[in-house]
């Protein structure tokens, strides 16, 4: 008995963390972890700002647009599914 509580602590002693990061899991626009850690590539980086895109006025509306019809289009198909299941539930099922 004794000698498998040595084996198991044994185990656990032969880990060790030095704070290396094998492999970069930083994804752009995922929130960042609350441990800071820097990865191998990022040491001595310097960081490059991203350019703005600005909209003019025409593709802003086509784009409020477009989010407005898509909507309006997943509520038409949910609505029918639903209305379609109605029918079904009073011609078929309920009889």
């Amino acid at each position: 008995m004794n000698d498998l509580n040595k084996k198991k602590k044994k185990k656990k002693d032969d880990y060790i963390d030095d704070g290396r990061v094998i492999a970069n899991m930083n994804i752009d626009g995922m929130p960042r972890s609350i441990i800071r850690r820097t990865a191998f590539d990022e040491f001595g980086k310097v960081k490059e700002e991203k350019e703005q895109s600005r909209l003019t006025k025409e593709e802003r509306r086509r784009v409020i647009l477009s989010v407005i019809l898509s909507h309006i289009f997943f509520m038409i198909m949910v609505f029918g599914g639903l209305a379609l299941f109605i029918l079904f539930c009073t011609k078929v099922w309920f009889k």
